[in-house]
């Protein structure tokens, strides 16, 4: 992946002073994904432009790293765009490569530093997801003229359609360590992923490449939201943070309650469907309870703290969400009473596994819409013939209500992954099928705001298995 920088300022040798870097040669850079050049391409008394070209080594990163939160293996790991595409790979690689340029420190010409200058990023291909509109909103008002050319998936099959890959140029007069921050910051959020897992410490980050631009840009929630990875706990801490203690209280209240509306972003929504599949469960006086695709331990956490519950299986397919579960639970660190209560499977919800039996309920919390109709198919036996807990309780997306979420595209779903978000039509008559075929009740409950036009945000299924089955 390129990204290139020019300017026209005089003397054109600025550039290598703010960079740290000399123009008369190539410099190179290990990085822990791959390695990193640095080399310009153009240099005249008119005209200077660097290049920070990187290459990212998907089959080292799969092999050395632990592995992004939540990821299960898959082709897709070996298979896919990172090489090719600018990404948080990117934003490492600015962070490690301009440092001195990025935190506005230059040895031999410290006034540059604060010295607008007319610059011209070019990225020659970044994903964004939001499409054209989207990445000129986040660029726009910081005061760029964005050129943008949408790049073909294939020009030899154009029935493949548009692709979410573009070619982007960036132009203004600006200090350098701020457009380095706009990009470190926005790349990722164009791309909307990062590569590596994503804790408190982005929050400081992020404020800190964000504190002379980001609390006044109009896409601040947006921008919040997707730099922290869509987790709700850290984009309320980042957007409390980021409005001023003096402003008025009504700025608080509003970006607090944007926060909310993001595409799942608000805690709010979480903790509503995390309390509402505990009340089920509670309900239905299950004591030893199956956590099917438990990810990095929400609900296990909540299960864990309530003592009805005196057995807990968390089950995931990604070891790695499994690693990262028994962290936050500070395992190392249970009581043995607590400790005795739960424990971690690895394994595949596609498959039988005996060790899913017996048990009074099982949790099935946002996992049903990421299987394909191959998975799902498989999924259904395992849960409702094999496993066959007396009660299930199951939640997924309510397609009807995104429209209702700032920043998510019309016709887009909520993440990436998802393969397909239910009407509630579509979902009931699921339900209803599940409930005849494996000789179960269903009860379909909403879960957050019930709309009158869209319905909840969540919906909810409880299956309870009919007494003579």
């Amino acid at each position: 992946m390129l990204l290139t920088i020019s300017t026209t300022h005089q003397p054109t040798s600025d550039l290598g002073y703010l960079l740290h870097k000399n123009p008369a040669k190539m410099q190179s850079f290990d990085l822990a994904f791959g390695s990193a050049r640095v080399f310009y391409p153009e240099l005249s008394d008119e005209r200077c432009t660097v290049a920070l070209l990187l290459e990212v080594d998907p089959i080292g990163l799969v092999r050395n790293s632990r592995g992004r939160d939540g990821e299960s293996f898959s082709l897709a790991q070996y298979v896919n765009d990172r090489p090719y595409v600018a990404s948080s790979f990117m934003s490492v690689a600015i962070a490690q490569v301009f440092g001195s340029a990025l935190a506005g420190r230059s040895k031999d010409r410290p006034e540059l530093c604060d010295q607008p200058l007319s610059l011209t990023a070019k990225i020659s291909t970044l994903p964004c997801h939001g499409g054209e509109a989207f990445l000129r909103r986040l660029f726009e008002p910081l005061g760029y003229a964005v050129a943008v050319q949408r790049l073909a998936l294939d020009t030899r099959f154009p029935e493949w359609g548009e692709s979410f890959y573009y070619s982007v140029s960036l132009t203004a007069v600006v200090r350098l360590r701020d457009l380095l921050a706009h990009l470190y910051v926005l790349i990722p959020v164009m791309d909307d992923e990062k590569h590596y897992w994503v804790g408190t410490d982005e929050v400081e980050k992020l404020l800190r490449h964000g504190e002379a631009w980001l609390s006044e840009h109009p896409e601040r929630e947006a921008i919040t939201y997707r730099y922290l990875r869509r987790q709700g706990r850290l984009t309320r801490d980042a957007l409390s943070r980021l409005v001023d203690a003096t402003a008025e209280p009504l700025a608080t209240e509003i970006a607090e309650s944007a926060s909310e509306e993001i595409a799942e972003a608000p805690l709010r929504l979480n903790d509503q469907r995390l309390s509402a599949v505990l009340s089920a469960l509670k309900e239905a006086g299950a004591k030893r309870i199956l956590d099917l695709g438990c990810s990095t331990g929400n609900l296990l956490r909540k299960l864990l703290d309530d003592h009805n519950f005196t057995e807990i299986v968390g089950f995931d397919v990604s070891h790695r969400s499994l690693e990262i579960a028994a962290e936050r639970l500070h395992f190392d660190r249970l009581p043995e009473l607590q400790r005795q209560r739960i424990t971690l499977l690895h394994g595949s919800l596609t498959y039988r596994d005996r060790r899913l039996s017996g048990f009074d309920a099982a949790a099935v919390v946002e996992v049903l819409e990421h299987f394909d109709p191959a998975g799902q198919i498989a999924f259904e036996r395992v849960l409702f013939e094999f496993a066959r807990p007396k009660t299930i309780v199951l939640t997924t997306p309510n397609v009807e209500f995104n429209v209702h979420f700032l920043g998510l595209e019309p016709g887009k779903l909520r993440h990436p992954d998802h393969r397909f978000e239910w009407t509630r039509a579509e979902f009931q008559a699921w339900g209803n099928r599940m409930a005849d075929r494996f000789q179960y009740t269903a009860q379909f409950r909403p879960v957050g705001l019930d709309d009158p036009t869209t319905g909840p945000a969540t919906q909810m299924a409880v299956f309870l298995r009919k007494s003579s089955s």
